[in-house]
């Protein structure tokens, strides 16, 4: 298929590289930033355009890889007739692209997905939606190009994963942010916990995380609770994270 990328981020970089590697013709990455959109076209081995006007219109598929908020512009220059157009966020309803095109969908990346990670993923969970039985039918035909696994889900199911994802992602590493700021600041080496990290994680593939939950919360150890919060004395912040963790694994 011949694809034009909208933006020139995360997603764009990412997913560009994945089209790329399956054989798509990719004829232009269009966006805002000059030195990003060109970097990204030099690295697809195409051209580029900050210029919205400039936009090409021979390709198949438009790929929009641009922020939730940038989504409601795109109808402004993108008027793609029948030409099939989709959008890559996690919590943005399909109808955004309904004033664009005729054909529209979505292409959601169920991952974090991040330009410098030069690694290119295969197995990156694809939630697709269209507005009609043939669009869903051609978005999921290109999307088994890039992606083992591909999932029709409605708006509904995506906002719900979406949230979900926080919780696993972002939410996460926060924590890891705020652990590694307590090491640094008690002068303790991080890097001593990413085998647990790995550990935890791993476990999920053959077991539930309920099944799976450990420490002073689940079981109720109200002496090393306690030693714990006095020992966070000195971070009110962390210390009220640490209650509030705890009593939602214990209240469960």
């Amino acid at each position: 298929m011949k694809i034009v990328i909208i933006g020139s981020g995360n997603v764009a970089s990412v997913l560009g590289r994945l089209v790329k590697r399956a054989g798509h013709e990719i004829l232009q990455v269009l966006g805002r930033n000059a030195e990003h959109a060109s970097l990204l076209a030099k690295e697809l081995e195409t051209t580029f355009s900050i210029n919205k006007a400039e936009i090409n219109m021979d390709a198949d598929l438009y790929l929009a890889a641009v922020t939730d908020a940038a989504l409601n512009e795109v109808e402004h220059y993108c008027q793609l007739g029948e030409r099939l157009v989709v959008h890559t966020a996690g919590a943005v309803p399909i109808d955004v692209l309904k004033n664009a095109s005729s054909n529209f969908g979505v292409l959601y990346p169920l991952q974090s997905l991040r330009k410098e990670s030069k690694d290119v993923q295969t197995d990156i969970p694809l939630l697709i939606d269209g507005n009609t039985p043939a669009a869903i039918d051609a978005i999921e035909k290109f999307a088994l190009t890039i992606s083992s696994t591909v999932v029709v889900v409605s708006d509904d199911q995506r906002l719900k994963l979406h949230v979900a994802a926080v919780f696993v992602n972002n939410f996460t590493n926060h924590l890891y942010m705020l652990a590694a700021d307590y090491c640094n600041k008690e002068g303790l080496d991080f890097k001593m916990l990413l085998p647990l990290i790995v550990e935890t994680a791993s476990r999920l593939r053959d077991h539930l995380p309920g099944d799976m939950q450990t420490g002073p919360a689940i079981r109720k150890d109200i002496t090393t609770l306690d030693k714990h919060l006095r020992e966070l004395s000195a971070y009110p912040k962390l210390k009220n994270i640490y209650l509030k963790m705890s009593d939602s694994i214990m209240n469960y």
